[in-house]
């Protein structure tokens, strides 16, 4: 029988407790996951391997990294899906989305979460992305 390949995920994020939650949690979903603490971290792993999927927080050293990336791995790999997780609503009452089009122009995420996702949530919406 072959042993199918455990899908790649690239998580960034500057909240070191958080980025190992979300490790472990991606982690017992059965994916590979990869981490980043910053922007030139991320950026040398994905010059380096194609992610499946890359979940991004949107404040780290700017308050737009997240955005950034988002647009760097896009222009690498574009079909990456790419989940832009953050607290900026909750910090800052801004909202940000990707429903519509003038959005997705210049988010270039494929979905917006608001951190704090139930896992069982965020497992979903990977799913959905990685269409498995």
């Amino acid at each position: 029988m072959l042993k199918t390949e455990k899908k790649k995920i690239l998580i960034v994020d500057d909240d070191a407790d958080y980025l190992f939650q979300l490790k472990v949690a991606v982690q017992d979903m059965g994916f590979d996951v990869i981490t980043a603490e910053t922007q030139k971290e991320a950026e040398s792993i994905y010059e380096k391997m194609r992610p499946d999927l890359a979940i991004l927080d949107l404040m780290m050293e700017s308050q737009d990294t997240g955005f950034i990336l988002c647009h760097k791995i896009k222009g690498k790999y574009p079909d990456v899906p790419i989940i832009i997780a953050s607290a900026v609503t909750a910090e800052t009452g801004m909202l940000f989305d990707v429903n519509t089009l003038e959005d997705q122009e210049w988010i270039k995420a494929d979905l917006f979460l608001d951190k704090g996702i139930r896992m069982d949530q965020l497992h979903k919406e990977i799913n959905k992305l990685l269409k498995i």
